[in-house]
């Protein structure tokens, strides 16, 4: 459906370790191509060769080395469809609304909509179907919008824990307890990341506002839309059966790839046994495949049947990490059921995540190159 078609599109915050590695993705993307990059006013006016301080594990594209850097204003990027912010919290906010009251598309990384009762939080294998939304965001804007909004992703260590559970509450109906203890790589905390005096010979058991994070985040994902007494669209935080979160979050000295120990009790009595649960995991296919978007990965969740699996360093890259990994499922003495989860935070936690809602809101007619 989009052979041979080009959308241009930005990346704001394009010095930064996120903005970087959506550069490195949508370098080689079928339809996106990077029109415009956007950083701080230190640099601004350079070529991104020599603005950023490159870390990725590839060389800058040669189609962007010599791209010039702007100010994250909406007047250099008026020629792009969507645009993918990679920015920090600290400076997202007033930047990203003013990219959508310029009537563009805006696809966030940052923390700072994500509460928002109009602003879809998506994980694009979970909630594809809140994208719906949209239209009511535009219309409640002063004043109204034919095409710009704002899409958020969720923060790297929820979208790892939400793709298994939203799998099996298809399968086995709804989870009414979720445990789930992260150990967290450093590149979480973006570069320069934790200093090593601090991190090196240790754990860190607090991560700044992570546990309350994936508490809420987790419901609004999940839940679905409904309506509410104004007349307006509304999400309904898995309120129609609640469900319940704890988490601790623990900053650990690996690279890529956020670890996370989730128990999990069901609604349904009797609960699925442990092998009915790696069965439903193994054959998940969400909309996200189902519709074509070229950076799916092949296999949404991957299911290790040996006992010391997932490990990061031997399993954050696989599918390019796209997907997430899955081991360890067993019954859970508390609970019902028990496992471990690898999620790549800097793909599928991150970048990828963003350029995936970005293709289903082209597939699904949100967007128009």
């Amino acid at each position: 459906m989009q052979e041979g078609r080009q959308i241009k599109v930005g990346v704001l915050g394009a010095t930064g370790t996120v903005g970087q590695r959506f550069i490195t993705l949508l370098a080689v993307h079928p339809w996106f191509v990077i029109d415009a990059l956007g950083a701080s006013s230190r640099s601004a006016g350079k070529s991104y060769s020599k603005a950023a301080n490159w870390k990725q594990t590839t060389p800058i594209p040669a189609s962007i080395r010599d791209l010039m850097v702007h100010e994250c204003k909406p007047e250099y990027f008026l020629n792009c469809a969507v645009v993918f912010s990679g920015l920090d919290a600290d400076a997202a906010g007033d930047i990203e609304a003013a990219f959508r009251a310029a009537e563009l598309a805006v696809f966030s990384n940052a923390k700072n909509f994500r509460r928002d009762p109009h602003v879809p939080l998506i994980v694009p294998f979970v909630n594809a179907s809140h994208l719906s939304i949209i239209p009511q965001q535009q219309s409640l804007h002063s004043p109204p919008l034919k095409k710009g909004f704002i899409v958020t992703n969720a923060n790297c260590s929820t979208t790892g824990c939400v793709i298994p559970l939203a799998a099996l509450e298809k399968a086995f109906g709804p989870i009414e307890s979720l445990l789930v203890t992260t150990m967290q790589a450093i590149s979480g905390a973006g570069y320069p990341g934790v200093a090593s005096l601090d991190i090196m010979d240790n754990v860190v058991p607090y991560i700044g506002s992570e546990e309350e994070k994936m508490e809420w985040e987790t419901l609004k994902i999940l839940g679905g839309i409904a309506d509410s007494d104004d007349g307006l669209k509304t999400f309904d935080m898995h309120s129609r059966h609640p469900l319940r979160v704890s988490a601790s979050c623990n900053r650990v000295p690996v690279i890529d790839g956020h670890t996370e120990c989730v128990s999990i009790r069901f609604a349904r009595r009797p609960p699925p046994s442990p092998q009915q649960v790696r069965e439903a995991l193994a054959v998940f296919s969400p909309d996200a495949q189902a519709l074509g978007c070229p950076s799916a990965p092949r296999r949404t969740i991957v299911v290790h049947e040996e006992p010391d699996r997932p490990q990061p360093r031997l399993d954050r890259y696989y599918q390019d990490g796209a997907g997430v990994s899955v081991g360890r499922v067993r019954q859970c003495q508390v609970l019902d059921i028990k496992f471990v989860v690898l999620a790549n935070n800097v793909s599928i936690g991150a970048a990828t995540s963003s350029i995936i809602n970005a293709e289903l809101a082209v597939l699904k007619g949100v967007i128009s190159g």
